[in-house]
């Protein structure tokens, strides 16, 4: 019995001293009693101290307001809690952010990384938002499990793991967000404030921060499931967790290897461009396939996860085809469907067909993208799209990690939209086994990247 009580004991010492070893790697970033090695820059929302906590109180009329470290961080792991009082606002806590002192016409100006904190019923806890830069690149759409994760008017816990170019965030426990960004090495750790406006019915609700910890020695970065779909910015490469995941790029960033011209045998020998890692077609008379014409890849595909990125000139319009299968006889553009890309505001189709379903991101010609929560960036800038086709023929379209349509190929409903759309005359539109990729050449300068892509 003693023996055996005896090792019990030494299991347990066993363990606390791991407990202890791997608490020994997170330093405080707050003392609990003052505000030393913190600054206030932006807003006027009022920071205070109580009972181990930083407080900080939302304030009718003052911008978003940022309580950030003075010291900036690289690399680390991040972990604290906190409680948001009320379901009607946001908060953040900022990651290798920076400051611009003449940002916001004189305010001041916080931009950078942000793990968002939304008790709003579009529950993107955990996402992460590029304050005052990018916006969202991490919506929870992108992730919907994990929109349960957060505990209203509770204390949370938040882990965020930065290290590298990879930033990683878990709300409660549960992994959320996934991001690689070459953007940012370095900078503060900041605690938000958001905004209300003249909400004065907000005026006086806190937010609760507590038991901030740090680490910055000994990192190893934690797993995350597979089945978590990453966001990586850096053109044309995938990570060694995509790579795990079965994906594969499209488009190598310098060559015009897996394309070929839509029912030809080689790649244009105009029309098109490879240069700075993008596949552009190039401008012409604005007319379908009339310089270098479409391009298909080789490659047929059924069920996919397709990623793209894309950028705009004014008043552009191009698209992003899939199941193609070259069969159908059409003057212009091959058929497929279409994941539209255009200029909504210059280009004259986002006013054509019925109900804008001709605009950006929309199943051309059948399904209008709702983009109220998907908004598109501005011309110049690159717009991240995405295809979904499960195996069960479900499809989804993305626009900047938000989920704008959704249907069914196939479906009585998807074959009533064909029926009284541009694709009526062709039997069975869009309901191929499998069929080619393709990117249009509609005349207009569009340019592409970081093509990747699942077999499902």
């Amino acid at each position: 019995m003693f023996s055996n009580l005896k090792k019990i004991s030494l299991i347990t010492l066993s363990l606390v001293g791991l407990v202890s070893a791997a608490d020994a790697q997170m330093k405080p970033l707050f003392d609990g009693k003052t505000l030393n090695g913190w600054k206030k820059v932006v807003g006027k929302a009022p920071y205070a101290i109580e009972d181990g906590m930083i407080i900080g109180t939302m304030t009718a009329g003052s911008p978003n307001s940022f309580l950030v470290t003075e010291k900036e961080y690289g690399d680390f792991v991040l972990e604290l809690d906190v409680k948001l009082e009320g379901t009607e606002t946001n908060s953040g806590v900022q990651t290798r952010s920076h400051f611009d002192p003449a940002g916001s016409k004189g305010a001041g100006l916080v931009f950078g990384r942000q793990m968002e904190i939304d008790p709003t019923p579009r529950a993107w806890t955990g996402g992460i938002y590029d304050e005052a830069r990018r916006l969202w690149l991490y919506p929870l759409e992108t992730n919907p499990a994990a929109k349960t994760a957060y505990k209203s008017e509770q204390f949370n816990h938040y882990k965020i793991e930065c290290i590298g170019n990879e930033t990683k965030t878990w709300v409660n426990g549960i992994p959320v967000s996934y991001v690689i960004d070459t953007l940012d090495k370095s900078g503060f750790i900041g605690l938000q404030v958001h905004g209300i406006g003249n909400k004065t019915h907000l005026e006086g609700k806190k937010v609760y921060f507590k038991n901030i910890k740090i680490q910055t020695t000994n990192l190893k970065p934690s797993a995350f499931p597979k089945s978590i779909y990453v966001v990586n910015l850096t053109p044309n490469a995938l990570s060694a967790q995509e790579k795990a995941n079965g994906y594969k790029l499209l488009f190598d960033g310098k060559t015009n290897k897996g394309w070929v011209g839509a029912n030809k045998t080689e790649f244009p020998a105009k029309g098109w461009d490879i240069a700075n890692g993008q596949l552009s077609v190039l401008p012409s008379n604005g007319g379908e396939s009339t310089n270098g014409g479409d391009i298909v890849t080789k490659e047929e595909f059924a069920a996919f996860d397709l990623s793209f990125e894309f950028k705009l000139t004014e008043g552009a319009n191009s698209g992003v085809k899939y199941f193609v299968t070259l069969a159908e006889k059409s003057t212009g553009s091959a058929i497929g469907l279409e994941y539209q890309v255009l200029d909504d505001e210059k280009h004259p189709d986002a006013k054509l067909g019925r109900e804008g379903n001709r605009t950006l991101s929309s199943l051309y010609d059948l399904i209008k993208a709702d983009k109220k929560l998907g908004s598109p960036r501005p011309i110049g800038v690159w717009n991240r799209g995405r295809v979904v086709v499960y195996p069960n023929n479900k499809v989804e379209h993305y626009l900047n990690g938000v989920k704008v349509l959704e249907y069914t190929r196939g479906s009585e409903e998807f074959r009533k939209l064909v029926a009284i759309s541009k694709y009526k005359d062709w039997k069975n539109f869009g309901e191929a086994v499998k069929g080619h990729l393709l990117l249009q050449d509609h005349g207009n300068k569009v340019s592409f990247r970081t093509i990747k892509i699942k077999t499902l």
